[in-house]
């Protein structure tokens, strides 16, 4: 198989002459940010970096983000994205975790590197004279073509293109490294399974340090097409892009088409030229699904889920056919759903039956293990497959639902509860712009099922309250509370953060009563 330097080349003798980066007044063709790209290739060389070095790199979307994933593939020097709102002790822990030889960063994330006792054993490269470097980027981007020996790569598909670092929602973070070949076999599933045509056109929005944002890079060089990066996002700039760049294809997580659907700018804006609408990272429910369809009336609509450790796991590319379905196996990858409290991945669960959701190890797109973390692998490696956390079910049809993580799952009054069900439900209310839905402690009843909801027009509790009796929702699954908030509190990709609910770290509806107990 060739490696990501390889596969990048293919694109620039394709098409020299394509547009493949743009970043505000920015604009490369391939042939171009080629040249860039070998040109800090030789500089993280020149800083003495080696094949198999590990680089941190802690910039938010833009155009030296994504210059130095690719110079990292053609120098064979292993990408570590970190978040660039990293507090200073998760920076610390990741410069310490993953051996860094330098670390690449920019002033919005300066303190934390400032910060990090471990940072100021490295050389700092800083961006926009960003504070505590001892470099900066522009040295990286020296021409050194009359030293150049090799213009295409160090690197095989054997090598390790990156590492990236979960979120952590319980103690440290765990390095997932992914060689070459897990990314290029990611990717190639992407292009097939999103129905990519040569020249795609797609907004880089989705953070480089997370795997969507990585897939999106990576896919637009397989078809020669066009990375438009997003620093921070911000629907109305979105909105623009899409407009002035013909954007044809969007792969973002659900909160933030829901952004893009509650600008105020969107019914002015063009996005006819967006055919193709792609989602992952959290579940979509069924009232912002309709939403879409209406709004950009796609080709495609695939519901994409996935992981850091397994990049594809199921692929729906039909999201409104069945709501709330992630479809079936992707292209690289074999799925089981086995019990609950299996140890074994031959305890699978009947059709219907919810359990946990577990991939084959020997799917190209998986990857070998943590970094650094035997506790880790012990936990959520068994046998050949890979114990994701993630709980659902295989419905008759043999389509998967994920209903949540085995850490969410609301156990009341003994019974097995799952959140996305009701939020399914309630999200169909004309009244209810978001919802979530926990379990908080009860003394009577182990947890109580809790909807937390963010209104679009008002609504109290005991209307919500009747719209769940209408609904097939069976009775014990139903919210014995109603809190309305201002924002859900979510992780940086849209993920809802349910133990923010749990523990009361979100912020009230203003001038509302807040919350609301409807009858038993």
């Amino acid at each position: 198989m060739l490696d990501l330097g390889r596969t990048f080349l293919q694109s620039v003798e394709r098409s020299p002459n394509a547009l493949a980066l743009v970043d505000g007044e920015l604009q490369l063709t391939y042939a171009q940010w080629h040249r860039v790209i070998l040109n800090v290739a030789d500089g993280l060389r020149a800083l003495g970096l080696e094949r198999g070095d590990r680089l941190l790199v802690v910039l938010q979307n833009r155009w030296e983000m994504a210059t130095l994933h690719w110079a990292g593939q053609f120098a064979g020097i292993v990408i570590v994205p970190l978040n660039w709102r990293a507090k200073p002790d998760e920076l610390d822990y990741c410069v310490t975790d993953a051996g860094v030889k330098a670390i690449v960063y920019e002033p919005v994330c300066a303190d934390a590197v400032i910060q990090s006792p471990a940072a100021q054993n490295v050389p700092r490269i800083g961006l926009d004279d960003a504070p505590g470097r001892n470099l900066g980027f522009d040295a990286l981007v020296a021409d050194r073509s009359e030293a150049r020996h090799d213009a295409t790569t160090r690197a095989t598909a054997d090598d390790i293109s990156l590492i990236l670092y979960t979120s952590g929602t319980t103690g440290k973070a765990k390095g997932v490294p992914r060689r070459h070949r897990h990314e290029r076999a990611g990717a190639l599933a992407h292009v097939a399974q999103n129905l990519y045509r040569r020249g795609e056109r797609t907004l880089g929005v989705m953070p480089l340090y997370h795997t969507m944002g990585v897939r999106s890079l990576l896919a637009m060089a397989l078809v020669d097409g066009l990375f438009v990066c997003v620093r921070r996002w911000n629907a109305k700039l979105a909105l623009e892009s899409i407009a002035a760049h013909g954007l044809t294809c969007l792969y973002l997580v659900p909160t933030l088409y829901h952004d893009l659907l509650a600008d105020k700018t969107f019914a002015a804006t063009d996005t006819s030229s967006v055919r193709k609408l792609g989602f992952a990272g959290a579940p979509m429910n069924d009232g912002l699904l309709k939403r879409l369809s209406a709004a950009f009336e796609p080709e495609l609509f695939v519901n994409h889920y996935g992981s850091s450790e397994v990049y594809t796991f199921s692929i729906d590319q039909d999201a409104t056919k069945k709501p709330g379905s992630a479809g079936r196996a992707g292209i690289n990858t074999r799925l089981r759903v086995v019990k609950l409290d299996a140890v074994s991945p031959d305890q699978i669960a009947a059709a219907g039956e919810e359990g946990q959701i577990i991939a084959d190890l020997l799917g190209d797109e998986a990857f070998e293990g943590y970094w650094n973390r035997p506790d880790a692998n012990a936990k959520s490696l068994r046998e050949g497959w890979y114990f994701t956390g993630d709980t659902g079910y295989f419905d008759a049809d043999g389509d998967l639902y994920v209903t949540g993580r085995v850490d969410d799952m609301i156990i009341s009054g003994g019974e097995n509860i799952s959140p996305v069900d009701i939020e399914s439900v309630l999200s169909l209310h004309p009244a209810v712009d978001e919802v979530a839905v926990a379990g908080v402690k009860d003394e009577r009843w182990g947890q109580r099922v809790v909807a937390f909801i963010k209104r679009r027009e008002f609504v109290d509790a005991e209307a919500l309250d009747g719209w769940c009796r209408q609904s097939d929702l069976v009775n014990f699954k139903r919210p014995r509370e109603y809190v309305f908030v201002d924002d859900i509190p979510k992780s940086p990709v849209g993920k809802i953060l349910r133990r923010k609910l749990q523990a009361g770290e979100y912020a009230s509806e203003t001038h509302a009563t807040s919350t609301e107990t409807t009858k038993e």
